[in-house]
């Protein structure tokens, strides 16, 4: 185990939560579990927690001791930490309002994880049980709607509801004075045009993928189309480094980063939740969560937020 740990930290740095489950080979929902823990520590930048090197190496030697002492706590996910996890709701998503959700639920007395995965990913996820509460800002070019064309197909089989949490514009992120004149979907094919782009299952991939299919337009018309980034802080950051010239994303990342943001679309931010008699009172709490004055104060002082629809219930199955 100290050859193993010797040679992952072979340099001295900082790991996100994804770079610690790859190198222990456990899952990200193991990982934000020891860390709620606390038998990992970690702090937080921006929305991302982070673990230094020197924490993991005495995480994995206070392992071993364990282990040493203990042979039944081998393995690399313990059984009480399975269990925790599939006690805990898990809510996945990568916006901060999901954080305070999250807050808000443990006041509730239930147990909450965060998973940061983009949307289309998060359904996939919650079709196969490993999601409690999902976000998703999907869009359809056949419907031009939000998040249900998406949501029944991938939930088939399943009896759901789905529940504003915010609105919010979309569109792109250009250097200050827009100086190459972006502002439809049609000018990303300009050759002098360069762009960065999200990751594959991202809601603001799928909104670029979509609004350039109807439109039929290729992948291999946008240059830069490959180059991507796994936030909306990451592709405004990009595009004010002069990396890219237009990046598409939210506009609160705009009020943060020195870039110009071109709205285009208003988007619905929704939850999705699985319905069973089990999650009843689940439902019951995240209902009251989101139609609470508090809560809704509190989203409100985050800049970019419509909160006019928040709680309402969108669709829901028999």
């Amino acid at each position: 185990m100290k050859e193993r740990s010797d040679m992952i930290l072979k340099d001295e740095r900082s790991y996100t939560t994804e770079e610690i489950a790859r190198l222990l080979k456990v899952s990200k929902l193991t990982v934000y579990d020891l860390i709620n823990k606390g038998e990992l520590p970690a702090y937080r930048v921006g929305r991302q927690n982070r673990i230094d090197s020197i924490d993991l190496e005495n995480y994995i030697n206070s392992s071993k001791n364990k282990s040493m002492n203990k042979r039944s706590n081998t393995n690399d996910t313990p059984s009480d930490v399975v269990r925790s996890i599939k006690d805990a709701v898990i809510i996945s998503g990568q916006d901060i309002t999901l954080d305070i959700l999250a807050d808000s639920i443990k006041l509730e007395g239930f147990k909450s994880l965060r998973d940061y995965n983009g949307s289309l990913n998060s359904l996939i996820s919650m079709y196969n049980g490993k999601c409690t509460i999902v976000s998703t800002h999907l869009f359809d070019g056949d419907t031009k709607e939000y998040n249900i064309p998406f949501i029944k197909r991938i939930l088939t089989g399943h009896s759901y509801m789905v529940i504003n949490l915010v609105s919010r514009w979309a569109g792109f992120y250009v250097k200050p004075g827009n100086p190459k004149k972006i502002k439809t979907w049609e000018d990303l094919t300009n050759l002098n045009v360069t762009i960065i782009n999200r990751e594959k299952g991202s809601g603001a991939r799928v909104l670029l993928d979509e609004q350039i299919r109807i439109r039929n337009i290729s992948p291999k018309e946008l240059k830069g189309y490959y180059n991507e980034e796994t936030n909306h802080f990451s592709i405004a950051t990009a595009v004010a480094q002069g990396i890219a010239d237009v990046g598409i994303g939210i506009e609160k990342a705009s009020k943060i980063v020195d870039v110009d943001f071109i709205p285009l679309i208003k988007e619905s931010y929704d939850l999705v939740i699985i319905k069973s008699e089990e999650q009843s009172d689940l439902i019951q709490s995240l209902l009251k969560i989101l139609n609470s004055s508090e809560f809704k104060k509190k989203i409100n002082t985050i800049d970019g937020y419509d909160i006019s629809k928040t709680g309402t219930v969108i669709f829901e199955t028999n």
